[in-house]
């Protein structure tokens, strides 16, 4: 039952398995499911469904671990301000920054914060599962709220080096190993001049502006009380037979057992961005099933499949057997209940099973609740088909559904001509996509530094005068051309002349130098001022926690025949654990929230026995102990 796959591997790291079992309760199968209801239960089974319940699976003998996101952080300086900085207060922050450019050989370090175009900032990076050395990610920055720093938008976060920082039982702050690097422009919420928040402009985003310098892996841990070779081995050739990749041209699985207690793991492409249902379909592969106990089980699972209230539970464990569950599935596409049609669809996405592309864009287009999984299951079809789709979902009215199927196209394939993507002095990316819908603007505050133009020959309602980070003017010229021009100190001016067009005034930006917060700060302000005739949009991706409301159609079995099976005690729990865990998003809009996994990653004091806290939680009470921690690594 091997599944073919592209080239791709991500390994994850072994922790506490008592607290990755707690950790599994904040994963599902990666989509929004309703919530169980009561159903009518038949009075008993047959005795082929009493054997069927007795199959044995993964999720019974091992917890994946590695999981959580891992919080990184530490102190940075953001110069290019226009006096809105500050000389930072005497404490452990500036003690640590301080340290950090003498370790660099920075000449007068005490001098430079106390000039007001600099301001000390604290930054945060969140390692995903799975991350790889090399990896891109984004770097949230905010100024400590001790610092009279008043504004840092529009200014740039120098080189930093960031690691784990956690507080321990002896009261001081330790750190681990060097984990990731960063630097590059702030971008400001840009959407900020909308409301009155005051921190709004101390606090923003560096969009990929972290690098990993480590790579993470994903383990099974087995259980204490099934811990051995022989279960260790048979975990991962099951694993084997249902998953395989192909590194470097050769075939192997996904599966490396290494003792009695662990068993590495490399991330299958097709589920690269949908890790939560990755890790589900994992723990739903049975083992020492034999072929006859398979076919009984297809039959139980088929019927289960046309009950919207176990259709959910009854498609993972149909995916996770493979492709002898394709044929059960597609019958489960002819269902009268869109509910059932959906979960078979997105179950044969990531078998790679093109007949769930109608289904699937229909239910992007007109189900909310689903769509983000509708769309991420499109992104895993390795389809031309599905690639078709996505480009038709560019003329809907929704901006999530658009913006969101262009997300799909781009993780499926970033050089599809269709996108017309720029990179716009290496800097950020331009797109410009043609599209029958309302015109719109789109750009980001996360993820990647794009602007997406949904509609060619966007323009501004002139006359315009624009302000574009701290040193770029763009302003209108009576012929009704629009001049971009960049003043900045020690440095010749710049000047550039372009037509009425929004992409054009984008590119001139970039051409004299500005960067991608410059872009949206120029949009931005266009918009409060009436003058960007566009819709405008920043980060409009589907969200997560969509209920799906089944009484808008009552639930209906095809088969008169079809009775509603009562679960064993295993199933119930799965089912369970299913409808009530697919709230959050595929890791193609985000993934789990970071501010919900973070607490169980590395800054946690539930990852050591003494602990008492994060670094920054705790650094007022520290201001004493400013001299430098021994390292170590809490992973």
């Amino acid at each position: 039952m091997d599944e073919d796959a592209g080239t791709g591997m991500k390994p994850i790291h072994l922790r506490c398995a008592a607290m990755v079992a707690a950790l599994l309760l904040a994963f599902g199968a990666g989509c929004s499911g309703p919530v169980l209801r009561t159903r009518s239960q038949s009075p008993e089974l047959s005795d082929r469904d009493e054997n069927v319940g007795q199959t044995k699976y993964v999720s019974q003998y091992a917890v994946p671990v590695g999981t959580h996101y891992v919080k990184l952080e530490g102190p940075v300086l953001i110069t290019g301000l226009r006096g809105t900085g500050s000389d930072p207060p005497p404490g452990a922050q500036r003690a640590m920054l301080l340290a950090d450019m003498q370790a660099r050989k920075v000449q007068k370090p005490n001098q430079i914060l106390a000039d007001p175009n600099n301001s000390l900032a604290w930054v945060e990076v969140w390692l995903p599962p799975g991350v790889q050395k090399g990896d891109r990610l984004d770097v949230e920055v905010r100024v400590p709220p001790q610092n009279d720093t008043t504004s840092i938008a529009g200014g740039f976060m120098m080189s930093t080096r960031l690691r784990q920082m956690a507080i321990l039982s002896d009261n001081r702050i330790h750190d681990g190993q060097v984990m990731a690097v960063a630097e590059g422009p702030v971008l400001v919420d840009p959407i900020s001049s909308d409301n009155q928040d005051p921190m709004a402009l101390k606090r923003g985003m560096v969009l990929g502006g972290g690098a990993a310098t480590y790579s993470r892996t994903i383990e099974l841990a087995l259980k204490p009380d099934e811990r051995s070779v022989y279960r260790s081995k048979q975990i991962g050739d099951a694993l084997n037979r249902r998953f395989h990749v192909y590194v470097h041209g050769i075939k192997q699985g996904i599966a490396n057992p290494l003792d009695n207690e662990r068993i590495t793991l490399m991330i299958h492409p097709r589920y690269k961005q949908n890790l939560a249902r990755y890790f589900h379909i994992i723990r739903a592969v049975p083992l020492g099933e034999s072929p006859t106990q398979l076919q009984a089980r297809l039959e139980v699972l088929e019927r289960r499949l046309t009950d919207p209230l176990s259709a959910q539970d009854a498609a993972i464990k149909l995916e996770a057997v493979g492709k002898d569950a394709i044929r059960v599935l597609e019958k489960g596409l002819q269902s009268k209940d869109p509910e059932v049609q959906f979960y078979s669809a997105e179950a044969l996405a990531y078998l790679d099973q093109p007949s769930a592309t109608p289904i699937l864009a229909e239910t992007a287009k007109k189900e909310p609740a689903f769509r983000a999984c509708a769309l991420a299951a499109l992104c895993a079809l390795n389809d031309v088909h599905a690639a078709d789709v996505l480009r038709e979902l560019f003329d809907v009215p929704s901006a999530e559904t658009r913006y969101g199927a262009f997300r799909a196209l781009w993780a499926m394939n970033a050089n599809d001509p269709q996108l017309h993507a720029e990179h716009l002095g290496k800097k950020f990316w331009l797109h410009v996509i043609p599209s029958a819908g309302p015109a719109m603007v789109h750009v980001t505050h996360s993820y990647r530094p794009e602007v997406v133009l949904f509609g060619e020959e966007q323009k501004f309602e002139l006359p315009i005068a624009l302000e574009a980070g701290n040193a770029i003017i763009v302003k209108s010229q009576p012929d009704g051309q629009i001049r971009v021009s960049r003043f900045a100190a020690g440095e010749k001016d710049q000047h550039s002349l372009v037509a009425n067009s929004v992409d054009e005034v984008i590119r001139a930006i970039a051409e004299v130098g500005g960067d991608y917060p410059d872009v949206v700060q120029a949009l931005e302000e266009a918009r409060v001022n009436g003058a960007l005739l566009s819709r405008f949009e920043v980060d409009a991706i589907p969200q997560a926690g969509r209920a799906y409301d089944r009484n808008r159609k009552l639930a209906k079995a095809d088969s008169a025949t079809a009775k509603a099976l009562s679960p064993t005690a295993d199933e119930k729990a799965d089912q369970e654990e299913v409808s009530g865990l697919h709230n959050q998003l595929p890791t193609l809009f985000g993934g789990a929230k970071q501010e919900d996994v973070g607490k169980d990653g590395a800054t946690d004091a539930s990852d050591t026995d003494d602990g008492q806290g994060t670094a920054e939680a705790a650094i007022k009470s520290l201001e004493k102990s400013t001299r430098s921690r021994p390292g170590f690594s809490i992973e």
